[in-house]
């Protein structure tokens, strides 16, 4: 393969890659040490993106389960006008759902970095 090629081709996969980790447009994207703070709070709302089985294993009692498959046909159950905390095990799914959110009119969005994988008591 000629060099350009192979360069060409890292690019698209870097690009990708990218495009998939990258925080929506507009979501603000906080700890898990910083969402300790948060959820003492009632006038906010929690979501984790999960499987049931996950969030059955290993929960926070403040998120309500909305699993990413099920969040678009779900996203009537949900306030718009309420400040959104968004979780998952690692920060992608939750990522990708905060911007299901903001796409639907959610205009205070958050995404917890690093998920429950990352969380510590």
């Amino acid at each position: 393969m000629d060099t350009w090629l192979v360069v060409l081709i890292g690019a698209v996969i870097v690009f990708i890659a990218y495009r998939a980790m990258a925080p929506a447009k507009g979501v603000t994207s906080i700890s898990t040490d910083e969402l300790k703070t948060q959820l003492k709070k009632r006038d906010k709302q929690f979501i984790d993106v999960r499987t049931p089985g996950e969030f059955k294993a290993n929960r926070l009692k403040e998120f309500k389960n909305i699993p990413l498959n099920e969040l678009p046909a779900r996203i009537g159950q949900l306030d718009k006008n309420k400040e959104t905390f968004v979780i998952c095990q690692s920060g992608m799914r939750s990522s990708k759902a905060a911007a299901i959110l903001k796409r639907n009119g959610f205009e205070n969005v958050i995404n917890v970095r690093g998920g429950m994988g990352s969380y510590r008591p």
